[in-house]
Parts: C-alpha cells; sequence; structure tokens
C-alpha cells in the first residue's frame, strides 16, 4: 500500500539507511535514499519528496548545511525536514532550529515516535519537535 507521500533519506550508514527504509516501506511511504548531502540535493531537485529525513554527519556535506541551502531556497522552503541523528546535544537541537529543521529526532529512536513525527510532518503541520 502507497500513502502516494515520497519520503527521502539521507544517511550514509548504509545498515541504518537499509533498517529505516524498510520501516518506513512496510508503512506506505516511497522511499528514495542518498549516502551523502551532495547527492541528497540533487535528489531533492530530480524527486520533489514530500519529506526529507537528514542525519548531519554526512560525507561532503553535513546535513546542516544541506538543510540551510533547502530552507533558503524559495522552491524547496516548505518541504518539511526532520534531523535524524546521534548528535544530541542542546548545541545541536539549537543549530536544528537555526538551519530550518520542522523535527529533530535522536538516534536511536523511538520507532513509532518517528512515524508519529513523519505522519504529522506529511501531513503539513510542520512543528519543530525534539526527543
Amino acid at each position: 500500500m502507497s500513502l502516494g507521500k515520497k519520503i527521502l533519506i539521507v544517511e550514509d550508514e548504509p545498515d541504518f539507511r537499509v533498517a529505516l527504509r524498510m520501516r518506513l516501506e512496510a508503512n506506505g511511504y516511497d522511499i528514495i535514499e542518498a549516502d551523502d548531502g551532495v547527492r541528497g540535493l540533487d535528489a531533492v531537485r530530480q524527486q520533489n519528496p514530500d519529506l526529507i529525513i537528514l542525519d548531519v554527519m554526512l560525507p561532503r556535506m553535513n546535513g546542516f548545511k544541506v538543510a540551510r541551502l533547502l530552507k533558503y531556497s524559495a522552491k524547496y522552503k516548505n518541504v518539511p525536514l526532520m534531523m535524524l541523528t546521534v548528535m544530541s546535544q542542546e548545541s545541536d537541537r539549537k543549530m536544528g532550529r537555526e538551519v530550518g529543521a520542522d523535527a529533530y529526532l535522536t538516534k536511536p529512536y523511538q520507532p513509532q515516535e518517528l512515524l508519529d513525527t513523519i505522519s504529522t510532518l506529511v501531513s503539513r503541520q510542520p512543528a519543530f519537535t525534539s526527543s
């Protein structure tokens, strides 16, 4: 079953990316993947996702820079963006807010919290959250 919602996962750790993909596909989402920040930006431009899930520590361009570029783009600024990262300090969360993340979740994540946050974001009700 497809909900018709396309989610881009930008994550450099293959095992984590595959596990996240499987969880989201099992919940009806269509998934696009990128393994670094530059490929993530390219995927946004080519695929027009409904939501972007973005790690922070990425090769070639970190997630904060990717988020900032997207949120300052007239074309992509309204695409919901969730940071999903091991970076859990308050300063990291603050940076997430400053670059325009609509949600900031940390790894390891709670599956139901992740799914609830995604549901909220793809319903176009973005609110900055943090766990």
